[in-house]
Formats: structure tokens, sequence, C-alpha cells
């Protein structure tokens, strides 16, 4: 039972985790590179010399954020109904 009332929280707290990571990651680009955006894998003007490292970073700032938001999320959910959301 807990896993479905959890299934909308987890839903909104998954996309409030994307838009901070993307927000975090353009932080982090701003601070590694001299460009304000990170390369595009498509954008002819970059190798892969630019666009691997940029993607590997990339990820890496998704998946902690995600796994930190999501984590939290259950957290506050458990404490607030007493029932943890996953397993």
């Amino acid at each position: 039972m807990a896993k479905l009332i959890y299934r909308p929280f987890g839903l909104l707290v998954s996309v409030l985790g994307g838009i901070l990571a993307g927000a975090v990651f353009k932080q982090m680009w701003k601070r590694v590179s001299d460009k304000e955006d990170p390369p595009k894998a498509k954008e002819g003007e970059y190798g892969w010399r630019e666009v691997l490292p940029a993607a590997m970073l990339q990820g890496a700032v998704f998946g902690l954020v995600k796994a930190a938001v999501d984590r939290s999320g259950a957290r506050a959910f458990e404490k607030v109904t007493g029932s943890w959301p996953g397993d």
C-alpha cells in the first residue's frame, strides 16, 4: 500500500531532482570549462575529447543528485507515514 501512495510523491520528487541536477551540472560545467554550455554529441565543431568528458560529468552529477533526492524523499515519506516506500 505504501508503494501506491508514494508513487505520485516520488514522481514529483524525481522531477524536482532532475531540475536540480540540471542546475548543478550547468554550474559545474561553467567552473571546469571556459564555455557557457557543454558540447552536445551532435555538434560537429567538438571532438571526442570534449563531448565524452562532458557526458561523463553530466551522467555522474545526474546519478548522484537523483540518488540523493530519491533517498531523501523516501526518508521523508517514512517519517510522515511510518512506512518505507521501497522493497
